[in-house]
């Protein structure tokens, strides 16, 4: 007979509560910071965190977005435009605020995130993970509607074969800096035969 829902929901409960008091206690004396090493535990514990907080349930939903070559560039300017940011382009969270989140943003490329079913990273998307940085862009306000969050993950699935060109054409997509803005303003006037101010005269010779 299987355990119930409720037995297996307390003694998770109970062993996330042991490990945060164990957490908790080493930090009283050093500080809890998210740049030191995790310990062997936090590390098991940490990437589990996404997939021991979604719902039964949304394992069974299937995909209703169209696996069309139109759909996957709808969401690959979506995900250029809010996701590269933390999950890089190719989707490797190499990138500034992906490594030092805790724990980092996963590679969406490794069978870590493409064994979760669609049903699974839609629910993600949508509702977020408690204790990652992953947002709930499906709250109110949150930028997501239920069609751009299925759509991504059909782009999810096309990670792992994202091509150099694609990934060239999502860097011109990426959300740029004034710093990024001034200098590409700056390269336009210079190729057009403008006026440059001496530092941007500099950069090009």
């Amino acid at each position: 007979m299987r355990p119930s829902v409720s037995f297996l929901g307390g003694a998770f409960a109970a062993v996330v509560a042991m490990a945060m008091g164990g957490w908790i206690f080493v930090a009283r004396g050093r500080g809890f910071s998210a740049a030191e090493e995790p310990g062997a535990l936090e590390k098991r514990l940490a990437p589990r965190l996404r997939t021991w907080f979604i719902p039964a349930g949304a394992r069974e939903k299937t995909n209703p977005a169209p696996d069309t070559a139109q759909v996957r560039r709808e969401a690959m300017a979506h995900w250029a435009d809010h996701c590269a940011i933390c999950h890089a382009n190719n989707g490797s969270g190499d990138t500034a605020m992906g490594r030092h989140m805790y724990p980092p943003a996963p590679d969406m490329r490794e069978a870590e995130t493409q064994r979760l079913s669609d049903g699974e990273l839609f629910w993600i998307i949508q509702n977020g993970v408690r204790f990652t940085g992953m947002p709930a862009w499906g709250a109110a306000g949150g930028g997501h509607n239920e069609e751009d969050s299925w759509k991504l993950v059909r782009f999810i699935r096309h990670l792992p074969q994202l091509s150099a060109e694609e990934e060239q054409t999502m860097r011109e997509l990426n959300p740029k800096s004034p710093d990024e803005w001034k200098e590409e303003e700056e390269e336009k006037q210079f190729l057009n035969g403008g006026g440059v101010n001496e530092n941007a005269h500099h950069k090009h010779h």
